[in-house]
């Protein structure tokens, strides 16, 4: 077929008043030529043609995954090898009597044909993490991880088979010297390597997934994580930088995953307020007549003293520090910001120099860091507001101005 195609143009030029062979350079240069010609319409026809109606038809779907290839143009990557194959078909059919010119091209089409390919794997995995991210399968899955990975090995996998092909060796011939290089591979790689296992030990046991808040003050991180790939963990903090973490440090050293919490639907507040110890004292009767204008406190009082009256043991003698327990229970009780279902409590601690801790630990029922505060800064600005009313006040360290009053006394005498 190739001598009577070479044949039928021998003829054709002569008949245009040129003297060639049909196995002369000419022939073979008008042959090749006419070769890239049908090659470039193949390449035209399935890139403006078939890529068209298949775009067309894509716009119409409404299928996600047909938008995303499309945006990473995998379709117009992979139409590349088109004519890269048919040169491959007719190719040796023109070069039939050039031997090394034939192997040259052949190899040339061949490493053409790989580098098409790896590029439009790439961009297929693009297109597959882009999709994860849209169905929100990296929240539990580190799917870039796995991206970055499967890009790696096909960049290899090419690159061996790109080698053999130009050298025209066995791929197994490269593989078995890379036993050789171990050693150099875990060194370089090593980041890689580590980053990889950690990703998958991360997504096994849900240690972080894309979206958590997490806290690690070695590598200065404190915000949501926006991203885990191979080798590191993206985290955004709530100052708008951004730390990139080792991803194998998440699994080597510790941090703290806010997920629990936001997951609860309630934030704990757990802080004390330092009473002056000198302030707390028994309550007489016109005392507690007083205190039992507050709201939320006649009622405790009333209930202690019938539990006087009838002899109960522990119903002491009140105090004022007792009843300022009492009334801030009731008061977070009715509070609708305060989840009644968590922990609850208003307890006191161990006394220390710088007075009586009484802390309140409970749960806000919106994990949102301004409401969280918001409702925090309202509670204690109320607690400092109201305990002169119970005859109670804040230990506060003295200052220089204090210093002073104690001490100008001594400096006039």
């Amino acid at each position: 077929m190739s001598h009577k195609i070479r044949l039928d143009i021998a003829n054709g030029m002569s008949q245009l008043g040129i003297n060639v062979q049909p196995q002369d350079s000419i022939s073979t240069a008008i042959f090749m030529v006419l070769c890239c010609v049908v090659a470039f319409l193949a390449y035209v026809f399935v890139r403006w043609g078939l890529l068209a109606i298949l775009r067309s038809a894509i716009k119409r779907s409404q299928a996600t995954w047909g938008h995303v290839m499309v945006r990473h143009k995998v379709f117009e990557k992979l139409s590349l090898t088109i004519p890269a194959m048919v040169l491959n078909l007719v190719i040796p059919l023109v070069l039939d009597k050039h031997a090394i010119l034939s192997s040259f091209i052949d190899r040339t089409l061949s490493l053409w044909l790989i580098i098409v390919l790896v590029r439009s794997t790439y961009a297929f995995l693009d297109a597959t993490n882009d999709m994860a991210d849209i169905n929100q399968i990296s929240r539990n899955l580190p799917v870039k991880s796995f991206v970055q990975l499967s890009k790696l090995i096909i960049f290899f996998i090419g690159f061996i088979i790109a080698i053999s092909v130009l050298t025209n060796r066995s791929p197994i011939y490269f593989l078995s010297g890379l036993g050789v290089a171990t050693g150099l591979v875990l060194l370089v790689f090593r980041d890689t390597i580590l980053g990889f296992v950690a990703g998958i030990q991360l997504s096994a046991n849900q240690m972080v997934k894309v979206g958590d808040w997490i806290q690690m003050d070695k590598y200065g991180a404190n915000g949501s994580i926006d991203e885990v790939s191979l080798t590191t963990v993206k985290v955004k903090n709530w100052d708008n930088t951004v730390t990139n973490i080792p991803a194998y440090a998440l699994v080597q050293d510790s941090f703290i995953n806010w997920r629990q919490m936001q997951e609860s639907g309630g934030r704990r507040i757990k802080r004390s307020i330092l009473i002056d110890i000198e302030t707390i004292k028994f309550i007489d009767e016109q005392q507690q007549q007083q205190l039992s204008t507050i709201p939320y406190v006649a009622d405790f009082i009333a209930k202690r003293n019938a539990e006087i009256v009838t002899g109960d043991a522990h119903a002491l003698q009140l105090t004022n520090i007792t009843v300022f327990r009492a009334y801030l229970e009731a008061y977070l009780k009715q509070n609708n910001k305060i989840r009644q279902d968590m922990t609850f409590l208003v307890r006191e601690l161990e006394p220390s120099a710088q007075g009586l801790p009484v802390q309140i630990y409970v749960f806000v029922n919106d994990t949102r860091w301004a409401f969280y505060e918001a409702v925090q800064s309202d509670i204690f600005d109320h607690v400092l507001a109201i305990l002169p009313q119970f005859n109670l006040a804040v230990y506060q360290s003295p200052d220089g101005s204090d210093v002073r009053s104690l001490l100008s006394p001594i400096t006039s005498a």
